[in-house]
């Protein structure tokens, strides 16, 4: 692969999930012995430089691809109050817009926990909205991330792809209420054990045919959804020492594991771009 991005900037933007796919690739670089010096140790992004390659592979986090904001403590408070700025873009002093391939992601932080219910979270122009469903909060996102990719991305020169929602596993409960996926060691075989098709995926897919900028969807949906025995469960890095299996992480993957597939996705779309002149 490396040699397929000799001289080219690769960036992934979004989740902690389309970091799963940025640490694979990573992984996969290191285990061929390919180094790389990481710039901006101390803040920014997460940018490694292949200097034999004259490459750059960049994580920048944005869970929401939107901007979080936050607003003055009112009442007399003194925590301020963030919202969701549904009509502007995550503002990062890294600028990535230039790069050679866009990878995208938006969706895990798109759940009524995440988003406060959607009770006074989302923002639009000065009004922040008393409440608003999550759904429809999520597509007014999704149009302002294709409106700035159809503005600021010169389809001549970059690839943009958007990475689908990737499927979780929680049993008895979602990851903050006893979930678990713990025990898990064989993938789902039987169709009728699927969940039905996110409808947050259906507006992704909507939106992306009216775009003016080619964006190639890499919908990883239903081949995540077998992986139930992929997570990293009780295994999780844990923040709390003392009790560090008490949330198990049924949504992320193991590495290597599932994220590997993404990252091999995205080789043979790229190899076979380039056969086809597509990317120049």
């Amino acid at each position: 692969m490396m040699e397929m991005l000799r001289g080219k900037r690769l960036v992934f933007v979004g989740d902690s999930l389309i970091r799963n796919m940025w640490q694979s690739l990573m992984c996969n670089l290191k285990m061929f012995k390919i180094s790389g010096r990481r710039l901006n140790k101390h803040k920014g992004p997460y940018s490694y430089n292949f200097k034999d390659y004259n490459c750059s592979i960049t994580y920048v986090g944005a869970p929401f691809l939107v901007q979080r904001w936050q607003l003055p403590a009112s009442g007399g408070g003194k925590t301020p109050t963030e919202t969701l700025r549904l009509d502007t873009m995550e503002d990062h002093d890294f600028k990535y817009y230039d790069a050679d391939f866009l990878i995208f992601n938006t969706g895990h932080w798109w759940n009524h926990n995440k988003a406060k219910n959607g009770e006074n979270f989302f923002q639009e122009g000065d009004v922040v909205h008393g409440k608003m469903d999550v759904g429809k909060a999520y597509t007014h996102a999704l149009n302002t991330w294709a409106k700035w990719v159809d503005k600021k991305v010169n389809p001549n020169k970059t690839q943009v792809f958007f990475l689908g929602f990737s499927a979780i596993h929680f049993k008895g409960g979602q990851w903050n209420s006893g979930g678990s996926c713990h025990g898990e060691t064989k993938p789902i075989i039987d169709d009728k054990f699927l969940k039905p098709y996110p409808l947050m995926m259906r507006s992704l897919e909507s939106i992306i045919s009216t775009m003016k900028t080619p964006v190639v969807y890499l919908n990883i949906t239903k081949m995540t959804d077998y992986r139930k025995d992929a997570h990293p469960s009780i295994y999780r890095k844990s923040k709390t020492k003392s009790q560090p299996n008490k949330v198990q992480d049924c949504s992320h993957w193991c590495l290597p594991g599932v994220p590997d597939s993404w990252n091999q996705i995205l080789y043979s779309l790229i190899f076979s771009s380039r056969k086809s002149n597509i990317i120049h």
